[in-house]
């Protein structure tokens, strides 16, 4: 976890968490308008398999393969995140469940930085 790389990670979903409402509230905006199709971003778990992240580890102890070493990398920075279209047209009754799903990551997005944020307090408190 050096350099904050949790703080990138979360700072990366929260802006998928941002592109993926506009998306739903755009589906929702044009719910009536005729020949409209149903839109929403790739998923993040997607997104960031295709990052390569792999652990960091301190120690060859503590990983799973015996001569796994220390791999860093640095996150890509993504801002326009690959949308895909489907050919039905919007249920508002899907959307508002993927509006509340997106409200429930953000919410433990937020949660999981501020836990994290406290832990570094503590751990660098004198």
């Amino acid at each position: 976890m050096s350099d904050g790389y949790l703080f990138v990670l979360l700072s990366l979903q929260a802006r998928h968490l941002a592109v993926r409402q506009a998306t739903i509230a755009g589906n929702v905006a044009n719910a009536n308008t005729q020949n409209y199709k149903t839109r929403d971003v790739t998923p993040f778990s997607q997104v960031l398999a295709r990052t390569s992240l792999e652990m960091t580890t301190t120690e060859k102890a503590r990983t799973a393969e015996p001569d796994a070493g220390p791999t860093g990398r640095a996150m890509p920075t993504r801002d326009n995140w690959d949308v895909l279209e489907s050919a039905s047209g919007v249920s508002l009754e899907q959307e508002m469940l993927k509006a509340s799903e997106v409200s429930r990551d953000h919410i433990l997005n937020i949660n999981i930085g501020k836990a994290f944020d406290r832990m570094l307090k503590l751990a660098t408190k004198s």
